[in-house]
């Protein structure tokens, strides 16, 4: 979205892999072979005839040289250096990456000023001398490209229609006419639809387009994802959605990322690239006052490292263009006024708005060339100042641009005159064409390869030299004085969750295709899973298709999101029916089954409408009988927790799947209404034990002999109103005092009884923790989707005199509070809970906070809701937040910059530590905004109103709130040994080992299914129980993702190609919290785990290492080193902390 238009250590895995080679071309080493054979082997080879004979032969056929391939991808990097790499433990990973640049350093010196810099407003009055160019031409290479937003003011469907599909027969058809003409494309989903539609004769010329460099594929994922809300699964998922679709259709595979819209970047996605093979980034959207101080000490073409690595194996290339946009009158050099001038599509007769700045691009001729060539020169000229190398990147092009023949015409030709002009001047020293992404990193490479453009005392890297290194991220992004986008972070929050459950759900539904398919032994039970992959491959698309930068950003227009709503929820359906029914097959309930045929199961929470929160099942069995419930666990570890579902009647019975007695407590089910808290339902929670990757049965039992019935929980009342009635059967009475307490074998919590607030939580070891809960709101008259504008701090509005109720049981305790506040329709209701499950298992250390959220009204147009914790540790108002659920990283509050620049993306996980080692982490199922304003303060954004467009082009406030829940697990932990200062510490600091697992266990949930009929208790089913797991993993290893890439074709492949795929992600955890994370963890990953032996009942029969996109197997260009391509096949795998890691797999029964 531009402006003009819009918004003003792989580490040494020992990894099973096939015979084949790196195909990496390699250097060869000077070896003195002879002098070292002989001296080393001197004393010990006492026969001198075979000394003579090695001899002979050395002499003979000369010193052998390590052998070099021809590799199908000619420009990869060259390594200047050997880097070193070997598996590192924990506690040796946490001593981070040496570079020369952290995006840290650079906020702490940046004065943020917003100094007015003449013609280019956000940096300086640019000059040269003329003479840079006289020993190294200036080599511009001009890029043109459309972007192309799948949904924004128009859904994807809408601007394929009336644009995209235009746009790219345009293409085909203009840079046919002309060999010297380039373009680049990004976003596959348009391209896909696109090729649906096109003739035999489009794709074939789209195709040698391709092949004979014109037209580059750059980045190729579905989208160009959101960086701050998107979770790394989904990223994952949407590149290779794109990535493999492309490969597959023509044949082709991306290597230069192109970024130009994101709001602020995460080494995230660094990372990621790196481990797909991309060896290039661009990026725009960085805050201004970082681009200037990059571009004021050239240092806009860097080396990006992440925190953690030592070993410089994750560093990939990154070109950050310097201006405010990526249009043309902010991407030719920095003075907009004169390169608007030559945006010929700007020009009278055009459907685009005419230059802002009163000066206008006119038709090129041979009359006007050497003054308009040299006035484009010299911008060209200036804008190559600010970077080190004489080879020059400038894109020529904005949103949905090129939609016409007539207006690619007037680009092309009025272009090519001016390059003709300055290449036909050698006293000009420059040469200018238009260019890929490819043409210009080629040439740049090549250029740093001739020339050292180092600095001295320059750290850089063996991957490219003669650039600096850098660590960190690029939020909160600003683009002009005070306007930071941290809006973004929790626009359209609904939306936010839905797409995580659709994620969640997804990865369930592929590890059950994958399950099914494994223990298939015959082509009948092929039929359900190779029947369902056209739904899932419109599931992953339709995942895919919301990371889009304006779509888990909650930044397009009302009917646009209901588009993307409705896709998900489609999906969402799909595969909870198709679970339903693989259910029942990997339990033998049915051993054949297909798409088609009805399943006896149903989710235990089913969603109406695309917009509406779910509603749980209520299990009704008759008297007599029973309704069995079955639990997918879709983690790698087995699972023991405090389990619920909804039931209409509280006089029921739990059994295992062997039909022995489960003890269950029961309590009332409450809602968001005053009038009528108790809905008149209840719910039945018990201790669960679900296999890892694994199926469980519990049956839920009305009338059954022989066992107890569920344990009615004890009410307590607080309420100033008499309209609270107690709901049968259940045994209530009246809170006294001002304050309330429930506890659990490890902790004690503390509420305000007036307020219904939560106030401390009081551990057994002695440790207390002040959490001072706080709800307050914020009034923003400048606030947008994008923008977080806060007109002053936010004020509370919970008062005293709300409705308090306590559930207290043996498995579970709960206060809920419905409070009253200083606007008469109360905004939001919670849920604090704690449970009691087996001895340290993880729930137990938990509190789950559950806020119900109804921003609803013209009472909260231009307000903005905020969950608050002011406790008693000493952050120093550092804090920590994830980046994409992947990794941490380390926010501070800066007084020099306003509030809303210190908020910060919060995807899954905050936490502060204090100097003492005291840590409180809230933990979270969908991405939020999150600050520390004040010392010991943590706040998390909830949901935001607003009227107003924010001026970023939406044409739109936010008003289409929804009712929804958010959900926290909160964690107050204390260390066992030292720690490092988080104040002098710059780098992240890691979560605990059970701070993990707690994330884990709160986003990717048991998926619970209800028998749609009841059966008679008297006739009991064999036990129903699927275990595919040998062991449970270790605690600090996580399956990414276990599945089919391609279903559809499963049967066609023949067997020595591998169909299934495992990704392994290894966290990096601190270990100066408890090293077993206080809960049933057993083992972790310093020992390899044998991926031969991980599946019970089935063979592994090879498995070889592949990229994350799995279109790559020459492990070392994507940060391997060279043993892990010639690792042994025995299947042992040890992966570095932080690494990520697929393998392609072949399983048989």
């Amino acid at each position: 979205m531009a402006f003009s238009s819009r918004r003003g250590g792989w580490a040494h895995s020992l990894l099973p892999t096939s015979n084949s080679k790196s195909k990496l071309p390699r250097k060869a080493r000077k070896r003195t072979f002879l002098k070292d054979f002989f001296l080393a082997n001197f004393f010990a080879i006492g026969l001198s005839l075979s000394l003579i004979f090695l001899l002979f032969i050395t002499f003979r056929y000369g010193v052998p040289k390590p052998l070099a391939f021809k590799s199908s991808n000619s420009r990869l990097p060259k390594l200047r250096k050997p880097v070193p790499r070997k598996p590192i433990s924990p506690e040796v990973a946490g001593s981070g990456a040496a570079v020369d640049i952290t995006t840290k350093d650079l906020y702490d010196k940046i004065e943020f000023l917003d100094k007015d810099g003449g013609p280019w407003k956000q940096g300086w009055v640019v000059n040269y001398k003329g003479n840079e160019w006289d020993s190294e031409k200036l080599k511009i290479f001009v890029v043109p490209h459309s972007h192309n937003d799948p949904g924004w003011k128009l859904t994807v469907e809408e601007y394929y229609d009336r644009q995209s599909r235009h746009i790219l027969d345009t293409i085909v058809e203009t840079l046919s006419k002309d060999a010297r003409r380039k373009f680049i494309w990004e976003e596959m989903s348009y391209l896909e639809r696109w090729w649906r539609d096109a003739s035999d004769t489009k794709k074939e010329g789209f195709t040698n387009l391709v092949k004979n460099g014109q037209l580059e594929i750059v980045g190729g994922g579905w989208v160009m994802n959101d960086e701050a809300n998107s979770h790394y699964f989904a990223i994952i998922e949407q590149i290779t959605e794109g990535n493999m679709w492309l490969n597959d259709t023509i044949g082709v595979v991306p290597k230069n990322s192109w970024a130009i819209d994101p709001f602020g970047y995460s080494p995230t996605m660094a990372y990621l690239l790196r481990r797909m093979g991309f060896e290039n980034m661009l990026i725009q959207r960085t805050h201004y006052e970082l681009k200037k101080d990059l571009s004021w000490h050239k240092n806009l073409e860097y080396i990006w490292r992440q925190s953690w690595d030592a070993e410089e194996s994750t560093d990939i290339f990154v070109h950050m263009m310097p201006f405010y946009s990526y249009d043309v009158p902010h991407t030719c050099g920095p003075e907009p006024a004169i390169c608007c001038q030559f945006d010929f599509a700007r020009m009278r007769g055009f459907m685009y708005e005419l230059c802002p700045w009163g000066q206008h691009p006119v038709e090129t001729n041979q009359e006007n060339v050497q003054e308009r060539a040299l006035k484009l020169l010299d911008q060209y000229k200036k804008k190559s100042t600010l970077y080190r190398t004489n080879t020059l990147l400038v894109p020529l092009g904005d949103d949905f641009r090129y939609i016409s023949i007539d207006e690619a015409e007037a680009q092309f030709r009025n272009y090519q005159l001016l390059f003709d002009y300055i290449n036909s001047n050698p006293s000009l020293n420059a040469e200018a064409k238009f260019g890929t992404l490819e043409d210009y990193f080629h040439t740049l490479r090549e250029e740093a390869d001739r020339i050292n453009y180092s600095r001295p005392g320059e750290i850089g890297s063996g991957q490219v030299g003669g650039f600096p290194s850098l660590s960190g991220d690029f939020f909160t992004y600003a683009d002009r004085q005070h306007d930071y986008w941290s809006g973004y972070y929790v626009s359209r929050p609904f939306f936010k969750a839905v797409d995580r459950v659709l994620e969640q759900t997804l990865r369930a539904t592929e590890m059950l295709i994958a399950l099914l398919l494994g223990h298939c032994h015959r082509a009948q039970c092929e039929r359900l899973p190779t029947g369902f992959a056209y739904k899932l491959t419109a599931a992953r698309r339709n995942l895919a298709l919301f990371q889009h930068h304006d779509g888990v950003t909650g930044t397009a227009k009302d009917h646009v999101v209901e588009d993307y709503g409705t896709r998900m929820h489609t999906s969402l359906q799909d595969l909870q029916i198709f679970m339903s029914k693989a259910i029942e097959v990997l339990l033998g309930i049915r051993h054949e089954k297909s798409d088609q045929t009805t399943a006896q199961f149903e989710p235990a929470q089913l969603r109406s409408k695309y917009d509406i929160q779910p509603t749980h099942k209520a299990i009704s069995p008759p008297e007599g009988s029973a309704q069995s419930a079955v639990f997918f666990n879709p983690l790698e570890q087995t699972r023991n927790e405090v389990v619920m579902v909804v039931v209409n009647r509280p006089d029921v019975t739990v059994l295992a799947s062997n039909w022995t007695c489960v003890k269950s407590q029961v309590s009332p089910e409450w809602q968001h209404d005053k009038s009528k808290i108790f809905t008149g339902r209840h719910r039945v929670h018990w201790k669960a034990s679900v296999p890892a990757m694994g199926l469980e049965t519990y049956y839920i039992a009305v009338g059954y002999v022989g066992c107890e019935k569920a344990k009615q929980a004890k009410l307590k009342f607080a309420t100033k109103s008499n309209h609270l009635p107690c709901p049968a059967p259940y045994a209530c009475s009246k809170l006294e005092g001002d304050t309330a307490e429930i506890q659990n074998r490890h902790q004690t919590l503390t509420f305000d009884v007036k307020h219904g607030l939560l106030q401390k939580i009081s551990h057994k070891d002695g440790l207390q923790s002040v959490v001072g809960e706080d709800i307050s709101m914020y009034s923003s008259w400048g606030s947008g989707a994008y923008l977080f504008k806060p007109t002053g701090d936010a004020q509370p509005i919970i008062k005293s005199g709300g409705q308090m109720v306590i559930s207290e049981g043996p498995l579970m305790q709960e206060v809920f509070s419905y409070p009253k506040t200083t606007v008469e329709k109360t905004p939001i209701s919670h849920s604090t809970r704690i449970y009691n499950g087996e001895k340290n298992s993880i729930q137990e250390f938990v509190v789950e906070k559950e806020y119900h959220v109804e921003l609803i009204g013209q009472d909260f147009n231009d307000k903005e809701l905020i969950v608050r914790y002011k406790t008693d540790i000493d952050n120093k108002r550092i804090f920590y937040s994830d980046l994409n659920g992947f990794q941490m990283s380390r926010r501070e509050t800066y007084d020099k910059i306003p509030l809303q620049g210190n908020y910060y993306p919060m995807p899954s996980l905050a936490f502060m530590q204090g100097s003492n080692g005291q840590r409180f982490s809230v933990h979270t199922r969908q991405s939020l905004g999150a600050a520390s304003l004040k010392n010991g303060w943590l706040e998390i954004m909830l949901d935001r109103r607003l009227l107003r467009d924010d001026e970023r082009g939406l044409g739109q406030g936010v008003m289409d709130n929804r009712p929804m829940n958010v959900v926290f697990h909160i964690l107050v932990e204390s260390n066992i040994s030292s720690t490092s200062n988080p104040v002098s510490n710059p780098l992240p600091l890691d979560p605990s080992l059970l701070s993990h697992s707690v994330g884990a266990h709160l986003n990717y949930p048991l998926h619970a299914f209800i028998a749609k009929k009841p059966q008679e208790t008297a006739v009991q089913q064999p036990s129903r129980s699927f275990s595919p797991l040998t062991a449970s993993l270790p605690c600090d290893l996580h399956v990414v993702t276990f599945k089919v890439p391609r279903p559809a074709k499963y049967p066609l492949q023949p067997p020595e190609d591998p169909r299934f795929v495992l990704m392994l992600q290894r966290r990096k955890w601190d270990s100066s919290y408890c090293r077993k994370g206080r809960s049933q963890c057993t083992r972790i990953a310093d020992e390899p785990v044998n991926l031969f032996s991980m599946f019970k009942g089935l063979a592994v029969l090879n498995a070889r290492a592949t990229s994350l996109n799995l279109l790559h197997e020459d492990t070392e260009m994507l940060g391997y080193s060279e043993k892990v391509g010639e690792a042994a096949q025995e299947g042992p795998v040890l992966i570095s902390p932080m690494e990520i890691q697929a393998y392609r797999l072949e399983l048989r029964p």
